[in-house]
């Protein structure tokens, strides 16, 4: 004979169970989007990214090697943070690598608009990336985190250019040093 009530009893403490995160784990928006974003990640050559934990994608690190301009030959890695509100919100990312660079303070600040007011959930972490890319490529002294180095690159390109030489080869740009970031 089947007893009525304690099978409803038994649903009702599964369903009590799987409220409280006893029962299987669903994967957040975040995760299911940044999945996504991840798995059609069409990297340029200068590119790699690192997964310190492999199942942990909503924390990652980006490495550009840029192949041309100022920052030739050098190795930058970036901390990708992603938050659960993502894609409604920017991934929080910072460069671990000193650098003299006009969009990049000396404490990895970086100055990209689409990872502040102009982030839009249509975004995907492959336009992060371009965009990091970019400023390497053209940095914009127009808009700096690193003021010194945005004078320098608007009123003494040459300058910049040793300025960068140096700090890439790791010594004093002024007085501050930076560690060596040549691959």
């Amino acid at each position: 004979m089947i007893k009525l009530f304690s099978l409803k009893g038994q649903q009702k403490d599964g369903a009590a169970n799987s409220k409280s995160g006893m029962g299987p784990k669903k994967a957040s928006a975040a995760q299911l989007r940044i999945t996504k974003d991840i798995n059609e990640l069409n990297l340029p050559k200068t590119c790699l990214t690192e997964f310190p934990d492999p199942d942990d994608l909503l924390t990652f690190k980006l490495i550009i090697c840029p192949d041309e301009g100022f920052y030739k030959g050098g190795r930058f890695t970036f901390s990708f943070k992603v938050g659960q509100g993502y894609p409604h919100e920017p991934p929080k990312v910072k460069c671990d690598t000193m650098v003299y660079h006009p969009n990049i303070d000396l404490e990895g600040n970086v100055c990209l608009n689409i990872l502040r007011e102009d982030w839009k959930p249509v975004l995907t972490i492959s336009s992060i990336v371009y965009g990091l890319q970019f400023l390497f490529l053209e940095p914009n002294p127009e808009d700096p985190l690193n003021k010194d180095a945005a004078e320098v690159l608007q009123n003494n390109r040459r300058l910049f250019e040793q300025n960068v030489a140096k700090a890439m080869r790791g010594g004093y740009v002024g007085t501050t040093y930076f560690e060596r970031c040549l691959k």
